[in-house]
């Protein structure tokens, strides 16, 4: 299947991998980029140095495209922005904050911007400075979620601006990537799916909370500090959710509660302190297999119904 993405980033198939800190190291990217994706490497909160020998080890994975997701809270940020300039990587995906100070640079280093937005307004602010294209991300996605649903925000966004939109949230098969083209998208971001993917290197505890995961098992904590995060229900969520309510629970108190979940999950598959991100898709995601065999079966299922037939 091919649309104006295949071109505007050299891939086969016009899919992103989802910047998932902690989880979307060199080995998950580079698989995703030679199975014909677009492969991101997350930054996260991790220091330049980090990203620089996960950006080292993906060239020595692949030879085809591959981006780096940079997010904008992380106090490392303004490192990494230049980082991934010297370092030339083609592809940079931003969340978490706007992009603005560093698109100048960027844009002069030749490199395609593609903000993750979940509003027509930082849309349209983005594409004025100079984005190539957004990926609308709706509330059904794991981690940090605005909003608005993928089937309300794609549409309009894609009404508002005059670059493509890569659909993101809650697509976790060939149904969900046809719906996303018939919304207006011209391609999907996936995250949820992959973590399941054999080249991820996630522990097998966060594996099978995803694996196991049912339509109802995920739940959205944080909005109390103001950035909600998507996750399986589990010990740790629970008590964070009850406490964004005990008014004798200092902002800093609950802040300081989570630091360090995500990593517990994703290195140490603690499945009782760790925060294991994960989609509302999850439900749907059932089987551990390749990149490579993830993203055949999903757009072969696409294109089937695209064409009018059945599954």
């Amino acid at each position: 299947m091919k649309t104006v993405i295949n071109d505007l980033f050299g891939i086969k198939y016009p899919i992103f991998q989802g910047g998932m800190a902690w989880v979307a190291n060199a080995s998950l990217a580079g698989a995703v980029s030679n199975a014909g994706g677009l492969g991101i490497i997350a930054a996260g909160s991790a220091p330049a140095e980090i990203v620089r020998a996960e950006i080292k080890k993906i060239r020595e994975i692949t030879d085809k495209p591959f981006g780096v997701n940079i997010m904008l809270m992380s106090p490392h940020a303004d490192g990494i922005a230049k980082l991934v300039i010297d370092e030339r990587v083609p592809v940079v995906t931003t969340g978490a904050g706007m992009p603005s100070k560093y698109m100048k640079e960027w844009l002069a280093a030749g490199i395609s911007v593609v903000p993750v937005v979940a509003s027509v307004g930082v849309a349209k602010m983005v594409e004025r400075s100079g984005a190539c294209a957004v990926i609308a991300e709706g509330y059904e996605a794991g981690g940090h979620i605005g909003e608005s649903t993928t089937m309300t925000l794609v549409p309009q966004i894609c009404d508002a601006v005059n670059i493509p939109v890569i659909a993101a949230g809650g697509i976790g098969d060939g149904r969900g990537i046809a719906a996303a083209f018939m919304l207006g998208a011209s391609g999907v971001q996936v995250g949820t799916r992959f973590l399941v993917a054999k080249e991820c290197a996630i522990h097998q505890n966060y594996k099978n909370r995803v694996l196991n995961a049912r339509d109802i098992d995920t739940i959205v904590t944080g909005r109390r500090l103001g950035h909600p995060v998507r996750s399986i229900k589990n010990s740790f969520s629970r008590e964070f959710h009850k406490n964004e309510y005990n008014t004798e629970i200092t902002l800093g108190e609950l802040e300081e509660s989570g630091v360090g979940a995500l990593r517990r999950a994703v290195t140490e598959g603690d499945e009782k302190t760790g925060c294991f991100m994960a989609g509302q898709i999850c439900g749907l995601v059932k089987k551990e297999q390749t990149c490579s065999e993830i993203i055949e079966e999903m757009f072969s299922q696409a294109e089937r119904l695209i064409k009018g037939t059945s599954l």
